[in-house]
Order: structure tokens, then sequence, then C-alpha cells
């Protein structure tokens, strides 16, 4: 009876067991020579520096289990199996826990114990991992078999079985360095320094932190000794454990700082005062405004998806991300600036990179009260489809930034941010964002705060996209991906979107327009009978302008879509022509109609190179650029920024109704 007393009282109280120690072995003093070479996406891993470790120390000879983990906290257990049924068993590696957990976890496990017990630091943890060797992988040049955990880039997770203490160890009797799950290290990321150092662990501050290791479900290089990965310190999902070290050496901050970015550099803190809106037509020379930084920064061959806001100060800040593959973890984040009163975007220069996640999708905001804000998708890996939502903001015309935050923590569909946000009369901030990588049939979500950015909810109720998508039907999510938003004059909101058509009273497909008056909890479906639906690199924006009308631009249908190519216009004259590419339409009835349309050209002949998915294309008086990915801006003077993936138009609304019965 006594017996089972004590045990249903461990059962309820499992802060009474003692806890249980993991297993350690003794890491020998030493030095070695930290990094690689650095070339290309590996960059950061240079440059090459001796590193001392000045006395032994003992390291976990496994990651932390879930055993081990939920004696300090039991209610982990729900999480065993969220995600794909990835660690349930009580000796597998746990994961779902932050950097902010396991040091929680070192605190509980060091006053249970009287031993101090913390996370190691990058350089302990290299040290650990070589055991000696200068090989890739302390198994050579490739990891054994047994060590292989689906080492490719996922979209969807696949269950591989993460026991710790399987596969065979290195020299220093350390298992599960190479995958299993990547491991938090105490550091804030940052750049190496040449110097040698002795028991380094980075600096003081930082917006990222160390890890290593690499995890299944990733490419097998990302497991390489020297290769180093980062993520938020809250961030938790189901590629993240972490193992431990017990040791009593004090440490150094090495101090090292990310050069600072042009686009952040010399910024006037100025208030602009800006021209009165001109009435005169205007459409100015397109100019390039994604440019290669020539400086190191990290720039690759494939630029896309383009966000744009204007700052306070006059100048215009534009982003997009750079990277060989869409669902690669060399992902960058770029940003460039146009000043005011200059007729040439500054090279590119870096906004965002979280070490080896891909970081697909970026928005920028100005709020009109002094104040920018950034949204990004930040995946768990390499594929673009399990993404968090982030968002920071800068009060001081993008020179500076708040740090990075979650406001949708769960890696998953529904996160990858679409350019173009908004605040409604009501001053709820609304973002768009893919609600999965379906090529439209998943549609676009949104994700609203009504508390100026604190708190962020997605209305959605869980079911999925209807689909077909109908003429007059009803649904939980805007029709088709990259839907761009605006608000009604009674206070719906209004999307278009792109990958699907939906059929018209003429039976053909047209631009799938979507209505909610619920706050984004139901959508109605309505074919945009004046226009051709759009497909792949091509997305819309929208915006209400400043003079009231609402401007849509988009692509008089899709250069690989025979049967769906070419609208007609009209000339200034009068005269009809079928034109091809970019189009801006005006509509002056919340979105009923749009007796305003316009080729984004202004008739003269040019060859201009679109980038990304658009290649190289011929402007003149009956063809636009044939695709790109939109966004747009307009500044306090009327002038319309439109930007596809490479090239930056310019041109304002007396343009726009040049030659129309509204011109006047």
């Amino acid at each position: 009876m006594i017996k089972k007393i004590l045990l249903l009282l461990f059962l309820l109280f499992p802060c009474l067991l003692a806890a249980q120690e993991p297993e350690t072995v003794e890491i020998p003093a030493g030095s070695f020579l930290m990094g690689g070479d650095g070339e290309g996406e590996d960059f950061d891993e240079a440059p090459i520096h001796r590193v001392t470790i000045s006395a032994p120390f003992r390291m976990s000879v496994t990651e932390v289990t879930n055993a081990q983990y939920e004696q300090f906290d039991p209610a982990h257990k729900a999480l065993r199996g969220k995600e794909r049924g990835l660690s349930t068993g009580d000796d597998e590696a746990v994961v779902y826990v932050s950097y902010l957990d396991a040091v929680a976890y070192c605190r509980w496990l060091s006053g249970k114990t009287g031993k101090n017990w913390r996370l190691p630091t990058e350089a302990e943890w290299e040290y650990a991992c070589r055991a000696g060797t200068d090989s890739p992988f302390y198994t050579g040049q490739r990891l054994d078999s047994a060590m292989l955990r689906n080492q490719q880039v996922a979209r969807n997770l696949r269950k591989v079985d993460l026991r710790v203490g399987k596969a065979r160890p290195n020299d220093f009797g350390l298992h599960d360095m190479h995958g299993n799950v990547e491991e938090w290290c105490l550091d804030w990321y940052a750049p190496y320094g040449p110097e040698a150092v002795t028991d380094p662990r980075g600096p003081e501050t930082g917006s990222y932190r160390v890890t290593r290791g690499g995890s299944h479900n990733t490419p097998e290089r990302y497991l390489r000794s020297r290769n180093r990965s980062a993520a938020l310190e809250e961030d938790a999902h189901a590629q993240i454990g972490f193992r431990v070290v017990e040791s009593d050496t004090p440490l150094r901050f090495v101090e090292t700082r990310e050069k600072e970015p042009l686009y952040a550099q010399k910024v006037n803190r100025k208030k602009a005062c800006w021209k009165r809106a001109s009435r005169k037509p205007l459409f100015l020379e397109p100019i390039v405004f994604v440019k290669n930084p020539e400086d190191g920064t990290p720039f690759y061959r494939h630029n896309h998806q383009p966000a744009v806001t204007y700052c306070d100060n006059g100048d215009l800040l534009a982003v997009w991300f750079s990277c060989d593959n869409e669902d690669g973890r060399e992902q960058v984040v770029l940003a460039s600036r146009l000043r005011k009163g200059s007729q040439e975007w500054e090279k590119g220069s870096l906004f965002l990179r979280i070490a080896d996640r891909n970081v697909t999708g970026s928005s920028l905001l100005n709020d009109g009260k002094g104040r920018l804000w950034h949204f990004n998708g930040i995946a768990n890996s390499g594929d673009w489809q399990n993404l968090a939502l982030s968002l920071r903001y800068s009060d001081d015309n993008g020179a500076h930034w708040s740090p990075i935050r979650l406001i949708e923590p769960e890696h998953a569909k529904r996160h990858q941010v679409v350019a173009g946000p908004i605040i409604t009369s009501r001053g709820w901030m609304v973002q768009t964002c893919d609600a999965g990588p379906g090529g439209g049939k998943e549609g676009t979500s949104i994700h609203i705060s009504r508390d100026g950015g604190e708190t962020w909810a997605d209305p959605w109720d869980g079911n999925p996209m209807p689909f077909p998508v109908e003429n007059g039907t009803s649904g939980p999510s805007i029709a088709g991906i990259h839907g761009a938003i605006v608000e009604l004059e009674d206070g719906s909101l209004m999307s278009v979107g792109r990958g699907i058509g939906i059929q018209g009273s003429d039976g053909k497909l047209h631009l799938p327009q979507s209505f909610s008056s619920d706050g984004g909890k139901t959508w109605t479906y309505r074919a945009m009978e004046d226009f051709l639906p759009i497909y792949g690199g091509q997305r819309v924006t929208m915006r209400r302008l400043r003079e009231g009308p609402i401007l849509l631009a988009s692509f008089a249908g899709h250069p690989e879509k025979g049967e769906s190519r070419g609208m007609t216009f009209r000339d200034p004259e009068g005269n009809e022509y079928t034109g091809y590419g970019l189009f801006v339409a005006l509509s002056f009835d919340d979105g009923k109609t749009w007796p305003v349309r316009k080729l984004v050209t202004d008739g003269q002949h040019r060859s201009l190179a679109g980038g990304a998915w658009t290649g190289d294309f011929d402007m003149d008086a009956t063809h636009a650029e044939p695709r790109g990915y939109l966004c747009s801006t307009q500044t306090p003077d009327g002038m319309i920024h439109l930007l596809s993936s490479r090239i930056h138009y310019r041109f304002n609304l007396p343009w726009i109704l040049q030659g129309t019965t509204y011109e006047n």
C-alpha cells in the first residue's frame, strides 16, 4: 500500500522525483581551428580561427530526451508526436522546446543537483563534435547510413525514429551530433572574428541564437560539423532540441557585429515636405530596384517577391528575397533604398537573414503615424510551406528595427506573407498570407490585429477552402493565392487572388474576387468579368488611392496560356487595341465596376530584363511586362510606385485617367 501511495504521489507531483541527470562524458581541454572557408551560402563559417577550450567539461552523451525533460516540465508530454508523430517515445530526443525552455531546464537541473548545468557554447559544440577530426563529419566525408533520417528538403516532415544513441558515437563518446535534431547553443548568432579566442561564448546581445548539428528532414550538408544555423530564441518546433554541459569554466563574450547595411546608413531623420500632387499626367522612365550588393552580401540568381513602402523622410524602401532555390535554406531578404531626390536605387544590402532558415514572404507598411512595419515568414527548415509569422517595426525610417517577434508561432500553412498589408478605418491591421502551396486551391488567409500589432488572430474556422470556387459561392478563405486586399467604404473587405479562375456569364474563366463583411471569417466569390485570371510568376497588387478610387494592377493573361492572352484597351484618342501584359485599372464604386484600364507603358520601345520568373521582354505601345510579382505604394505627392520582380514603374492618377471620360 505504501508503495502505491508513493507511486501515486510521484505521478501527481513529479517534482518529488530526484532529477535524472543526463549521462555525460568528459571532453578534454584543447584547441582547434573553428569554421571553414566560407564559400557561397556558408560565408558565415569564415574566417577560420583558433579556439582554445581551457579546461575539461562534461557534455551529455545524447540529446536530452522526452523522459528527462518532462521531469522538469510534465505538461510537455502533450506535445509528443504533435508534428507527424515525431518524438513520441521516452527515449527520443525532446522537440518543441525553445531556447528559453532549454535554459530553464538547465537552471532546474542545476538546482536539483547542485552542479552548474548549461547549454554548450557554439565553440564547445563544434570542438566536441569534431573530436579531433577536420572532415565535414566525424564519420568522414559522408554520414553513416544509420545516422540518416530523411536527409532532404521536406515540405511535409516524414516521421522518423528520433531515439538517441542508436548510431556510432564520435571519439569523445558523443552520439547524435550530426542530425537527429538541431541543438540549441548558448551563444547569440554573430559573425566570427579572425583572432584566436579562449572559451568564447559570442556577443552579449543579438537577434538569434545559434543552433548546431542539423536535423531530420534536412539535406545532409546542413549536418556538417562546422555548419551554423540560427533561430529566434522563442521558436519551438519539431526539428530543434538540445543537449547540456556541466562546467564551471568562466566564459568570455566575443564582440563581433554584422556590418551596417547600406539601406540603414546615413538615413535622413527629418520628415519630408511633400510637393502637392501634380495634375499633369506623369509617367517616368522605368528603373531597376534589384541590384547586386557587390560587397560580399549574399546575392543569388533568383530575386523575387518584393515589397515596398514610402518612408516619412521621402525615401522609398523595397525588400525582396534572394536565393538559388525558393525552398532553399540559403535564402535571405535584401533591401534597397531610393533616397529622396535620387533617380537611382542603391545597391542591395542585407535586410533579414536567419542562418539556414527559409524566409519566404515579406511585406512593408507605413502606418501613417511615423512607424514602418515589417512582416515576414520564417521556416522551421528549408521549405516555404512551414512558416511562422513574424513582425518588427522601425521608428526612424527603416534605419533600425525592433527585435523581431513571432506573432503566429506555429510553423504551418497560412503564414506565407503577401505584400500589401492595410490598416482599416477601425484601426485594425490586416496582413494577407498564402494559405498553402497548392497553386491557388488553398486560397489566401488573413491575420488581424485589433490592438496596434500586439496580438494577432486568424479568423479561419478550420474548414478547407472549397474547390472549385464558383460565382456567388462562399468559403472560409480568399479565392486564389497571393491575395491583395482593400477595405471598402462600408468597412467590409475585398481581395483579388491568383492561380484559379471563376467562370463568368460568358462561360470563360476570369480573375477571382472575394468579399467579406464579417472581418474575414467568410468570403463570397465573384468573377471579375473584365479581367483574365493570372497564374505562375504573376501576382496582383491593389490599393485605395489617396484620391479615392481603388487601383488594381494585374496582367492581361499569362504568356504561356495561349487561350487567355490579351485584353482590349483604348488609346488616348479612343481607339481600341489589344494589349498584352501589365495593366492598371480603377474602380470608383468599391470594386463593382472597373471602367478605367490602362497598359503600363508610355508607348516607347524598350528591351528590359524582368528578373525572377519574368525574364527578358520588349515593352512598346501594345506590350508591357508579361509577368512579375507586383507590389505598390503611393507617396503623399500622389505618385504611384508600382514594383514588379525587378522593375520600378512610376506614374500618377492623371496619367491613368488620360484619354478617358474621367480625365477631368
